[in-house]
């Protein structure tokens, strides 16, 4: 976007923006509060649940990849609104399918479209706005996680079908495209971030890109990041019934908590970023991440509550941030090539680690799980020590 674009279309086009956040965040937690009622329309074993998400995952891995490409054939306006239709048509799909195949098969489309929209939003603000509208950009993503359930649970509580829920979703992201199609002319192509066509089509860009300094660094934090909040957000019920002796209404609400901490952390984040840098937040975050395990890990159960809270609130600013700090640490040239490449690594740790630590508490028990997370807090703090030092050395040079 250009300095000459005037203030109120970048303002309109935030808000929308903000909107599509909201979208992305709807389909994103409703098969879990679905799949209770659907594995049993669709007479299929509970564990098969995971089986769509892995497929949803790994093509919002590979359209992460792929988003550098795509953009630069479709700049960031026509990338977004594709994109959005493609989950739209696919959730319109999951509402009139009743058989699993053709939800694994409908699950393509829905990972592909989610993948899109997530990196390109993501580099665009990254490059047109400040670090407070990145932290607000993923609280809106919170809220339309929440609302995700809230949809699914109204329709399931009056007695009807899980399709209900999916055909509400699919009209709310229809809705959107139009919204975004009207949007299109707010949308000014920068050309200057996009990489050279010539460079583009070289097979070994990827290869390039991972000399630039800090970057596998930078891999290995978003993957150990994502680690962490996807792991603790599915299995943080579990150390509460099995460890902590809580009966599981009790976990699911204390787990909320999470969940709340994370949007109104991010949104809080926001404000903070007046005073702080991205790079100090993502310290802070960790250090609250860091206390609230160790709240979780003291024998009382009053430290639940604000050990909960806390790690949700340690996860807020950390993802955002870091987002943010892309094209200042890489340079805009390929700064959606490596958000691509970053949302992919984030996506792997998204669907591998949270089904390892199952396997891994099987035989060590859910009390693991704060051990299992300190790990990765220490690698993810090392890492971005580490990223941080390469890249300034590298601009030195």
């Amino acid at each position: 976007m250009q300095k000459s674009t005037p203030p109120w279309k970048k303002q309109v086009l935030l808000l929308i923006i903000y909107l599509s956040f909201i979208s992305l965040g709807l389909p994103d937690s409703i098969l879990g509060a679905a799949w209770p009622a659907m594995y049993a329309d669709l007479e299929v074993p509970v564990d098969y649940g995971g089986i769509i998400s892995m497929i949803v995952a790994a093509g919002t891995v590979i359209s992460s990849l792929l988003s550098g490409k795509l953009i630069q054939g479709l700049d960031y306006s026509r990338m977004i609104t594709f994109s959005v239709l493609t989950t739209a048509l696919a959730l319109m799909g999951f509402s009139l399918s009743g058989e699993f195949l053709y939800l694994c098969i409908l699950a393509v489309p829905l990972g592909l479209g989610a993948g899109g929209v997530d990196a390109a939003l993501n580099n665009y603000v990254a490059l047109n706005y400040e670090a407070r509208q990145m932290n607000w950009l993923h609280s809106f993503w919170g809220v339309g996680a929440a609302i995700g359930p809230m949809i699914m649970g109204s329709y399931l509580a009056k007695g009807d079908s899980w399709s209900s829920g999916y055909n509400t979703l699919a009209w709310i992201q229809l809705g959107l495209v139009l919204i975004l199609l009207f949007s299109i002319p707010l949308w000014i192509k920068s050309h200057s971030n996009l990489e050279n066509p010539e460079e583009t089509s070289s097979s070994g860009l990827f290869s390039s890109l991972l000399q630039l300094p800090g970057l596998p660094q930078a891999l290995l934090v978003f993957f150990c990041y994502c680690t962490i909040e996807a792991t603790f957000g599915m299995w943080g019920a579990s150390f509460l019934v099995f460890t902590k002796g809580f009966e599981p209404d009790q976990a699911a609400k204390l787990t909320s908590l999470y969940f709340l901490g994370i949007t109104l952390g991010r949104f809080l984040s926001g404000f903070l970023t007046a005073h702080f840098s991205n790079r100090q937040l993502v310290y802070l975050g960790q250090a609250v991440i860091g206390f609230g395990l160790v709240m979780l890990a003291l024998p009382f159960s009053v430290t639940v509550f604000p050990g909960f809270l806390l790690v949700g609130l340690g996860c807020a600013p950390i993802f955002p941030s870091l987002l943010h700090e892309t094209p200042a640490n890489f340079g805009e040239k390929h700064s959606q090539r490596i958000m691509g490449l970053q949302m992919a690594s984030a996506y792997v740790g998204i669907t591998l680690m949270p089904f390892l630590f199952g396997k891994i508490a099987y035989y060590t028990g859910h009390g693991f799980l704060l051990g299992f997370l300190g790990i990765f807090l220490i690698l993810i703090v090392g890492m971005t020590r580490r990223m941080n030092r390469k890249v300034r050395l590298g601009k030195v040079s």
